[in-house]
């Protein structure tokens, strides 16, 4: 728990998640083998936090009238959240199903008891263990009154800022709670099967050998019931499955490889979209990357695949720096943005992202896009991704791409697709036509361009 509050604080001081949870396990001295249980139960109760942040941020706020400090806060923030979890499943250890426990449905007791445990094992904390009793146990008595006080403020019943909610209710007025809603839930965990060494079904049965239950939900998309470690999936190790969402598992297919075309991957870490393609087709593709570090997760995630792409490091918005003059067939164009599409896997960046990064982000999509429309063959494609549901980074970028760039004819594709929505019949997948996805993908937008031959 307190591990867990340090890499909450990171995020309210600006760091991303992943980089705050690594932080706070170095700080506890937590080893990545030694220590896997106490990593995976840090890492669930950051993310959980993340989830439930406006709600017990708010919470805190209102309930210690003299903060005690940015860690003490956090740890507040911590403990709540599993009180919140505990609605409606309260009761002793004993009587606590297993299916509570699955989700952290720890009882009342044990979750003040091990807050203020925590509290005072860290001298800079300790000071507060009275305080954080106090708290904890004035919330239990209090839970419903409290929790209905603070979710009459918009941030705290949503658990997003208010500027996200607005951009919700001005895009989709009739979907906008639906939205709000799912960026709260939990993903599922979705694998694509690499159909070049085994088939879908022959997989599944493999799966289910494991003690695994998993369905086909796409050409080659496999969804556990529940999620597993890595290492116990079958064949992961081997290369014969990659963990990537249904929604993503779109872009290889879209644009529709043969043998021997030149591929740019353009913002290719952490190389996912870039080991499907070379499983789709023998192409010869560029990852380019312009952080050094992330490029290494290509090279690793390859590796494991027993693919190979020439990696470059540098910046995709300035190709005269790394491009060697051969046009390419395709381009993948999976630009940054503000990943509001994947929020429920990335919980925090609701709270790091600013309004005013939109603008910053839409103006950067644009300069990649067009600096990498020259290096594009005649008749070729470029694929254009986010990871967003904000109009301003899908079907209106769309359409300033269709005016400016010289000689592109806008071909079909999913356009927006919406978390937790029934997505389309989609033309031009790579599966004989057609391909449909059900509602649990994350939030995608896609548009195609061919350079007229």
């Amino acid at each position: 728990m307190l591990a867990a509050a340090a890499a909450v604080r990171g995020v309210n001081e600006g760091s991303a998640l992943p980089q705050a949870i690594e932080a706070a396990a170095s700080q506890f001295r937590l080893d990545r083998q030694a220590d896997a249980a106490t990593r995976g139960a840090l890492q669930d109760l950051a993310y959980r936090t993340m989830r439930q942040f406006g709600t017990v941020r708010l919470l805190v706020t209102r309930m210690v009238s003299r903060p005690p400090g940015a860690l003490v806060d956090s740890l507040l923030a911590v403990a709540l959240t599993l009180l919140i979890d505990n609605e409606g499943k309260r009761g002793s250890d004993d009587k606590a199903s297993d299916n509570d426990r699955d989700r952290g449905g720890y009882t009342d007791f044990t979750v003040v008891d091990q807050a203020v445990s925590a509290a005072a094992s860290e001298p800079k904390t300790a000071h507060a263990r009275g305080m954080v009793n106090a708290v904890l146990r004035r919330f239990v008595r209090e839970r419903n009154a409290l929790l209905a006080d603070a979710r009459q403020d918009e941030e705290a019943r949503w658990n997003l800022p208010p500027w996200w909610l607005r951009t919700l209710r001005e895009a989709y007025p009739q979907q906008w709670q639906a939205l709000a809603e799912h960026a709260n839930t939990r993903p599922p965990m979705t694998l694509r099967v690499n159909t070049a060494r085994v088939s879908v079904q022959d997989y599944l049965g493999r799966v289910a050998d494991a003690g695994m239950a998993a369905r086909a939900i796409g050409p080659q998309a496999v969804r556990l019931v529940r999620p597993f470690p890595v290492s116990m999936i079958p064949g992961f190790d081997a290369g014969d499955v990659s963990v990537q969402d249904a929604g993503a598992q779109l872009a290889a297919p879209l644009l529709e490889l043969a043998d021997g075309m030149r591929v740019l991957d353009a913002c290719a870490a952490p190389g996912g979209k870039t080991g499907h393609l070379l499983e789709l087709a023998r192409v010869h593709v560029t990852a380019v990357e312009s952080d050094a570090v992330r490029a290494e997760r290509i090279e690793e995630n390859l590796a494991r695949l027993s693919q190979q792409a020439e990696i470059v490091v540098g910046d995709a918005s300035r190709p005269q720096t790394w491009w060697d003059g051969e046009p390419f067939d395709r381009i993948l164009a999976d630009v940054p943005c503000s990943a509001s599409g994947i929020v429920r896997r990335h919980p925090d960046i609701r709270w790091v992202r600013r309004e005013d990064d939109i603008a910053r982000l839409v103006n950067e999509q644009r300069r990649i896009v067009s600096q990498l429309w020259p290096l594009l063959k005649p008749g070729g494609i470029l694929l254009y991704v986010t990871c967003s549901i904000f109009p301003t980074e899908g079907e209106e970028q769309a359409r300033w791409f269709g005016a400016q760039l010289p000689d592109a004819i806008r071909l079909q594709a999913p356009g927006q697709m919406l978390p937790g929505t029934q997505t389309r019949d989609v033309a031009g997948s790579g599966t004989g036509g057609h391909a449909s996805l059900p509602s649990d993908h994350d939030g995608f937008f896609y548009a195609r361009f061919q350079k007229r031959p």
